[in-house]
């Protein structure tokens, strides 16, 4: 029998497309576990990436991220964190911000409650383990929180992060795609969605992520916004 994911890359990409655009069962389900989906402030907006630290992939993040001379916000996976840990150390010395995904790129939503509280907390171990610093943002793998998972955060002192414009990039996309996908939703306040890992999506590289992150950069600049980490843009720190 084919896997869910053989199954759903058989689905044409514009049908895909056009379901992944679908929010409303998405937002149904953040009302229930709410977070923040945008940051404060008329000129500023915030730039995320999921599932790394992934390697040279990441690394080619990196290096776009400086050529555009922006910050980004980082949620990564505890697993890979300990994994690689002087690529986590380079992340924050290139001057980005760490955030969690979790310990893995599991569905915590489908975890029971004491088990979902383990694999955060192991990530948040991993995350202070490496870098000295404990996370202040949670994002869920595939964006599917729970009132459980909102109820483990208060406990843990961390913060429900979800996005308001992202990019199709763990698709075979062009960079035009991401960028465009990206600029159609990015707003004043906006939280862009990108993904800096290769691990659990179905393209063979981040070159339209890299690709597309000084394009992003610059139609954010002529909107009138400065891209931050998320930290930055919620504290106020330009």
């Amino acid at each position: 029998m084919p896997s869910r994911q053989e199954l759903r890359r058989s689905i044409p990409w514009p049908i895909r497309r056009r379901l992944y655009d679908m929010h409303r069962l998405r937002r149904r389900r953040w009302r229930r576990a709410p977070g923040i989906e945008r940051v404060p402030g008329e000129g500023t907006a915030a730039l995320t990436f999921d599932d790394g630290p992934g390697g040279q992939d990441t690394r080619a993040v990196l290096d776009a991220l400086a050529d555009a001379a922006v910050p980004a916000t980082f949620f990564v996976l505890g697993k890979h964190v300990l994994e690689q840990p002087d690529l986590t150390r380079e992340i924050e010395n290139r001057g980005h911000e760490l955030a969690l995904h979790g310990m893995s790129h599991r569905r915590h939503d489908r975890l029971d409650e004491a088990e979902a509280e383990e694999e955060l907390r192991q990530g948040v171990a991993a995350i202070e383990q490496v870098s000295g610093k404990r996370p202040r943002w949670y994002r869920p793998p595939f964006g599917r929180s729970s009132p459980m998972l909102a109820s483990i955060c208060d406990r843990l002192g961390l913060t429900l992060v979800y996005w308001s414009a992202w990019g199709h990039d763990w698709e075979p996309v062009p960079p035009s795609h991401v960028t465009s996908t990206v600029l159609h939703d990015l707003g004043p306040g906006g939280i862009v969605l990108l993904h800096d890992s290769t691990l659990y999506g179905q393209r063979g590289d981040v070159g339209a992520t890299a690709a597309s992150v000084p394009q992003i950069a610059e139609a954010a600049k002529e909107r009138g916004l400065s891209l931050l980490t998320l930290s930055g843009a919620l504290d106020g720190v330009r």
